[in-house]
């Protein structure tokens, strides 16, 4: 992809992100709430299988990511990784003997998703165009998208 294209794909996807912002901000609500938040997180700690249950927090974030992203525009293979190592897992009584080893890629891979809505929701918000001098968090979400 070359500048210009880059630059358009950019363009697009903030355009994408303030045209679902109302939907991308109920969903950063429910995934920052006491159940879907707190709670799994306790479980975590707790060693309870409830903690899978994180799993439908990421799938659901990812599904409104993708949704967001310019056409022909994928996800960084870094997090594609981390998506696919912290999804798609079902609890099995032998997991309590690793207990981390089976669980903490759930965890991170919901930390990374919901990341990436908050600074969607951030930037979508305080960004009127894209800019030439990056924050931080919207060169993130750029990597994101293999924007950047």
């Amino acid at each position: 992809m070359n500048f210009k294209e880059l630059i358009k794909k950019q363009e697009e996807l903030l355009k994408n992100i303030k045209g679902n912002i109302v939907f991308l901000e109920e969903l950063l609500k429910r995934y920052s709430d006491h159940w879907h938040y707190e709670d799994m997180i306790y479980r975590f700690y707790h060693q309870s299988y409830k903690c899978y249950y994180i799993q439908c927090g990421t799938l659901d974030i990812v599904k409104a990511l993708k949704n967001l992203a310019p056409q022909d525009v994928v996800f960084n293979i870094f997090f594609e990784e981390i998506f696919s190592e912290g999804t798609d897992k079902k609890f099995n009584m032998d997991h309590n003997k690793e207990w981390l080893r089976h669980t903490r890629p759930m965890i991170e891979a919901f930390f990374h998703a919901k990341f990436f809505l908050e600074m969607a929701i951030k930037y979508g918000k305080e960004l009127e165009e894209c800019p030439e001098v990056l924050p931080s968090g919207w060169a993130a979400l750029l990597y994101f998208y293999n924007l950047r």
